[in-house]
């Protein structure tokens, strides 16, 4: 069977998007890395054109919506994530026409778009934070505060940026403003009633204009515990959704997040938003998500599980008693654009399909990040030289490796820029990236662009895949190294073993990332594998 996206598949949900529970329950969402996707007028960036041009890829593929990173006007010192004007796509990216044109090619194609929105930080250029650099009167919107010690030189806590080092700087006056993340992107002060106004405002931009939704860029960081306390030891950015901290997941951020859902209510054609959210426990993340705040959370514990059934199951099984405890969906990820691709981070192309089929058999929301449904590797030998990510230049923060995740798509051909554009690259793509391209794979059953799209139609048509409206999840006995369970007529096995692994054929195969041999009655499932079985 051939799965076609329509139009009309935006107009069968009813206008609150409570058919099946909501469209987002069960989505597959595709993220666009807008710089990497595709690339219109040969700068080498990709661009909204760019994206709009690729639609029919996306629609082919099976997605239900796509999420697009920052395009908005910013001097792109974190990938667009400092940015000074939430209003305005930045010339790199196009105009604002061309983000019209983009929603509604998108809507033409039956796929919803969600933009990111940046609240915990603007850019240094922003102007509010220029008014408050040329006048202290000026700084209430940002967390301005003295230093410590001998003339305050010191900083006003220990508090570390996620890319390294302090997490304040000093300006001319001698005070200090906070920043979680680099030092051109200065933390907002929610506390300050003209921040929340702003945001607010911004989100209608964006809604009126007819965005989908919202992804909520570091949507735990708003709120800084009262006084800013020291956390007394160094290498915080490891302690990130693992442990307590002052300047993130404070209790005060789902007040905003609260006011963000009534603004998302107010509009027609359910509108969602999504949390970027690092918590300690699948409990503090659930909280993103009870039915008066967010519509979905990222799952990053899912994310960082290694290749171990065991720990897999013990991840699925938390998020899932975690999300169910507030009635909401859980949101499974395997990649994006600041993590190694997963493909290079479970050591191999058969973990990395079979995880796919693994997370697409689970119920809830799906994730796939630009170029995973080509079984792309992360870029590991990148030069010094073209590193762009502002952590490889700090020190004790993140790895500082995110562009080897972030290389332009390969579309066509046998060389550089495979079709990205009609220019160069902004990051240098491998030279035996040829195979990997979507035309080299398209039509090669092998594949894993075809194995994504199959896997994409079957969820559709199969009604006890992907939903989590349509009944829980039951595992069954399986040995150790392997998984299996089912769900309303599917099974699903997973061999996370590197030998052959033999079990009582649980039904009919419908897709392996593998190919498997059954009699009907056994099968032996390949090493490092996923089946999905009709039941």
């Amino acid at each position: 069977m051939t799965h076609e996206l329509t139009a009309s598949r935006l107009a069968s949900a009813s206008s609150d998007g409570t058919a099946n529970g909501g469209w987002w329950r069960d989505a597959v969402i595709y993220q666009v890395y807008v710089r990497s996707f595709a690339d219109s007028d040969g700068d080498g960036v990709g661009d909204l054109r760019g994206v709009r041009e690729r639609l029919p890829h996306l629609a082919r593929l099976g997605v239900d919506a796509l999420w697009l990173t920052p395009f908005y006007v910013s001097p792109q010192a974190d990938g667009g994530y400092d940015v000074a004007d939430y209003r305005a796509v930045d010339p790199l990216f196009g105009d604002l026409s061309d983000a019209d044109d983009l929603v509604r090619a998108a809507h033409a194609l039956g796929l919803r778009v969600i933009v990111d929105v940046v609240p915990n930080h603007t850019s240094a250029r922003h102007p509010w934070f220029r008014a408050a650099l040329a006048d202290p009167a000026a700084r209430a919107r940002y967390h301005f505060r003295p230093g410590r010690g001998p003339g305050g030189a010191l900083p006003p806590n220990d508090w570390e940026s996620v890319f390294g080092g302090p997490a304040w700087t000093r300006v001319e006056d001698g005070q200090w403003y906070l920043h979680l993340f680099a030092p051109e992107q200065p933390d907002l002060n929610w506390d300050h009633p003209e921040v929340a106004e702003e945001f607010a405002s911004v989100m209608r931009f964006w809604l009126d204009l007819g965005v989908d939704g919202f992804r909520v860029d570091v949507a735990h960081g708003m709120v800084k515990a009262a006084g800013m306390p020291d956390i007394g030891h160094g290498a915080q950015a490891t302690l990130i959704g693992t442990q307590p901290l002052p300047f993130f997941d404070q209790d005060g951020v789902h007040e905003i997040h609260r006011s963000w859902r009534r603004l998302l209510d107010s509009y027609e054609g359910a509108r969602i938003g999504v949390a970027e959210a690092w918590a300690p426990t699948s409990e503090r993340l659930a909280l993103y998500v009870r039915p008066d705040e967010m519509h979905q959370a990222f799952n990053f514990r899912f994310l960082n599980c290694p290749w171990d059934a065991a720990a897999m199951r013990t991840v699925i099984d938390e998020s899932l008693a975690a999300t169910a405890s507030v009635g909401a969906p859980t949101t499974w990820v395997l990649s994006n654009h600041d993590v190694v691709r997963h493909r290079t981070r479970f050591g191999s192309l058969a973990r990395a399909r079979a995880a796919a089929l693994l997370m697409l058999a689970l119920p809830g929301s799906a994730y796939v990040y630009q170029g995973e449904e080509l079984g792309l590797p992360e870029v590991v030998d990148l030069p010094d030289s073209v590193r762009q990510d502002p952590a490889f230049r700090r020190s004790a923060g993140q790895e500082g490796l995110r562009d080897g995740c972030r290389i332009p798509l390969p579309w066509s051909g046998q060389e550089p820029p495979y079709g990205f554009g009609p220019g160069g690259t902004w990051l240098p793509q491998p030279a035996d990236w040829a195979e990997l391209s979507v035309a080299a794979q398209t039509g090669d059953p092998h594949s894993t662009l075809e194995l994504y799209r199959a896997a994409l139609e079957l969820r559709r048509a199969l009604p006890g895949l992907g939903s989590p409206d349509a009944g829980g999840l039951t595992w069954l006995p399986a040995p150790e190294g392997a998984l299996l369970f089912t769900r309303p007529g599917f099974a699903c096995t997973l061999n996370g073993r590197p030998a052959p692994l033999e079990l009582p054929a649980p039904g009919r195969p419908v897709l392996s990332s593998a190919p498997v041999e059954t009699d009907g009655r056994t099968v032996v499932l390949p090493p490092e594998s996923c089946t999905w079985w009709a039941l």
